[in-house]
Formats: structure tokens, C-alpha cells, sequence
């Protein structure tokens, strides 16, 4: 064997110990297991196996075997089981690779006569066959989750596992079913104020996760009365009506931005459709709750960047106060087009009474809802005051 690999077989039960005390001081979940002195023995014997296996098939590029992979799968049942969430597991593969990439490094340093070859074996070793356990370590929390977790929660942790990109998504997949796509449609569905208890709202979203197979979960504002329901689709070009059919088991009003990207950068896309869901117009009506993208509002996020310009716009939405419900007629003007027929239809009343309204909305603005400025101007008032903004 050469230098570096006997280097490495020296160290590995003083690394192993680095290991389990990296684990116990810098993931908190990980603290219990220096209480337990079974749970950390099992964990120290795995950390110098694991070592071990490194020096003794890397060497000749060998790999894992199946037996190899179900031991490393048995310790991540073993820490699921204790009950480690996703982010500590996370934080314990990110301090293992990290230290296994350092004693290697520390190794070729203490010894000086390893040559570049075994650095390059070791190195090439490492990359495929440390994925193949992350892997397999994954699988083994992930059967945990499986026979521990509700369906609904199963499929919020994926939907997050998919937000950080998480190499866990793949294995959580599988538990809820579902064939990742390369590309989603981030959906965030804001609602304000939600009224009833956690449990009416659990069933909502078991439902909802049921029936479309879509990975989902609700994020509580820190009021704790209201929140957002965020879910990924598949990209393509007939996307479920998710946020219809939450609006309609909800009955309250929602308001829904989306934004899509690839699956390894899904982060950027759920802060644009946030800031999207905010500035959408909020509706009761199901068929109005529709997922905006950023080509309807992007004159409205840009004021809401800019003060004076909103308080400008707030200004105007005040002259209609005295108007009878001037704001929802311009919305349903605009909604439909600016079509007269379909607009009185959509309110339920004469177009001679659409005509008036219109008609008082330029007596007190002195802006016409049918002209260029008129439509620049007033849908961004409509948007902006019945999104929420102007409580």
C-alpha cells in the first residue's frame, strides 16, 4: 500500500472521532447522541468503516457493494428514526465530505513521498463513490419518513428538498410517486387573514396534494392568521388549476404568482413568485384566483419599488372612494377587455349603468378608463389597491 493510503489508514480512527465530535458541536439534533453511549459507538464504528472501505477500494478504483450500500442506508434510518430533520441531515453529509476532502489533504501533506498518483485515485475514487452513498444514505432516511409521515407531509418535504436542491428530492420522489420534471412552475398562493384552525387547513392541502399529486406545503406568516401555499408543477403548457381549486376550498381570498425554472435553481423562482403573489389583486372568486406571472404585474412591482410614485397612484384610488364600487367595475373592465357587453354581464347590471360608472370615474379623476393613459394609469390602481397593498 502506498504512503498516502497508509497515511490515511493511521489517522482513520482519530478522523473518525473528528467526525463524531464535528457532528455533536455543530448540528444540535446530532447533541443527543453523546448522551447515548450505543448511539454513539454505532456512530464512530460506521465513521471508521467508512474510512477503511475508502483506503481499501480506491486503490484499484473498486466500489461499493450492495451490502456496502445497505449498511450506509441502515445509518440513515438509524438518524431518521431519532427523529434528524432534513436540514440536519444535510449539515451532517455537508461536515463528512467536508473532513473526508480535508484528510486526504492533510494526509498527502504529512506524507510527502505519496505520489500524484495515489492523490489522483483516491480523489477519483471519491466523486462517483461518495455520491453512491450519499444516495443510499438518503434512501435509507427516506424509508423512515415513508412508513413515519403523513402523504401531505411526505409532499412537503419534497417540495422543499426541491427549493434547496436537495439531493434527497430524488429519493422523496419516489416515496410520493411522482417523476421529477427538469423545469416547474413555482405557484405561491398568498392568503391574508386566513380564518378557521390548522386542521380545516391540513385537509385543504391533504386534498389538494392528493388529488393533483403536486409536492405542496403552507408557509405561516408570523401572525400565524395567514400565510401562503407554495407548490411546484411541471412546466408545460397546461398547468392544474391549483389555485382555483385551493380558492375554492379555502372560500377566502387568495392571490397567486407563479414563475418557473430549472430544478437545480428553483430558489430564485420562488422568491419571484412571491413577490408576484404580493402584488396580484386578491379575489374570492375561484376562477379569478389565477397564478399572475410577472407579464401582469410587472408595472406593479416596479411601483411598489417606488414610493412616490405608489403613494401618486394611492391618491387616485382615493377619488373613487366616493364612486358606487368604482374599482370593481374597472377591474371587471379591464378583466374583460375593456368589452362593454361582457363587462356589464360579468357585474350583473345594465350597460347603461356601466356607462355611468365609467363616466363618474373620469368626472372624478379626469382620466377616460378607454384611453391609452387612462388604461396605463387605473389598471395599476385597480391591481395595486385590490391586491392588498394600501391596508
Amino acid at each position: 500500500m502506498g504512503s498516502l493510503f497508509a497515511e490515511l489508514a493511521r489517522q482513520a480512527p482519530a478522523n473518525a472521532r473528528r467526525e463524531i465530535d464535528a457532528y455533536a458541536r455543530d448540528v444540535p439534533e446530532f447533541a443527543a447522541v453523546e448522551r447515548d453511549t450505543r448511539a454513539r459507538a454505532e456512530a464512530l464504528d460506521y465513521a471508521v468503516w467508512f474510512r477503511r472501505r475508502t483506503i481499501e477500494l480506491s486503490p484499484q478504483n473498486g466500489v461499493l457493494t450492495d451490502g456496502d450500500l445497505d449498511y450506509i442506508a441502515s445509518m440513515g434510518e438509524l438518524r431518521a428514526n431519532a427523529g434528524m430533520s432534513l436540514a440536519s441531515r444535510q449539515q451532517v453529509l455537508s461536515i463528512h465530505t467536508e473532513l473526508m476532502l480535508r484528510e486526504i489533504d492533510e494526509a498527502t501533506r504529512a506524507r510527502s513521498a505519496g505520489s500524484l498518483d495515489e492523490l489522483m485515485r483516491v480523489m477519483g475514487w471519491f466523486a462517483p463513490q461518495g455520491e453512491r452513498g450519499i444516495d443510499a444514505y438518503c434512501r435509507g432516511f427516506v424509508t423512515v419518513l415513508r412508513r413515519r409521515m403523513p402523504f401531505a407531509a411526505q409532499a412537503a418535504l419534497l417540495a422543499k428538498a426541491l427549493l434547496s436542491d436537495d439531493p434527497m428530492a430524488k429519493e422523496l420522489a419516489r416515496v410520493v410517486d411522482v417523476e421529477l420534471a427538469d423545469t416547474y412552475a413555482v405557484v405561491v398562493i398568498r392568503v391574508p387573514d386566513r380564518p378557521g384552525d390548522d386542521r380545516d387547513l391540513d385537509d385543504v392541502v391533504e386534498a389538494l396534494v392528493r388529488a393533483h399529486r403536486t409536492p405542496a406545503f403552507w408557509n405561516a406568516d408570523h401572525t400565524g392568521r395567514g400565510g401562503e401555499l407554495i407548490a411546484l408543477l411541471p412546466d408545460g403548457p397546461h398547468l392544474p388549476d391549483v389555485a382555483g381549486d385551493f380558492a375554492a376550498s379555502l372560500g377566502h381570498p387568495c392571490a397567486a404568482g407563479t414563475a418557473t425554472g430549472p430544478r437545480t435553481d428553483l430558489a430564485d423562482a420562488l422568491d419571484r413568485a412571491r413577490r408576484i403573489s404580493r402584488t396580484a389583486p386578491l379575489h374570492r372568486a375561484p376562477a379569478r384566483v389565477r397564478p399572475r406571472s410577472l407579464a401582469d404585474v410587472f408595472v406593479e412591482l416596479a411601483v411598489a419599488d417606488a414610493p412616490f410614485t405608489d403613494a401618486w397612484l394611492k391618491g387616485i384610488a382615493r377619488e373613487l372612494a366616493p364612486g358606487p364600487d368604482l374599482l370593481l367595475t374597472l377591474d371587471a373592465y379591464y378583466h374583460c377587455d375593456m368589452n362593454r357587453a361582457l363587462t356589464a354581464t360579468a357585474l350583473n347590471v345594465h350597460p347603461r349603468t356601466l356607462d355611468y360608472r365609467l363616466r363618474r370615474v373620469r368626472d372624478l379623476t379626469g382620466l377616460d378608463p378607454a384611453s391609452t393613459r387612462g388604461v396605463r394609469i387605473l389598471s395599476t390602481v385597480v391591481t395595486r389597491s385590490l391586491s392588498g397593498a394600501w391596508r
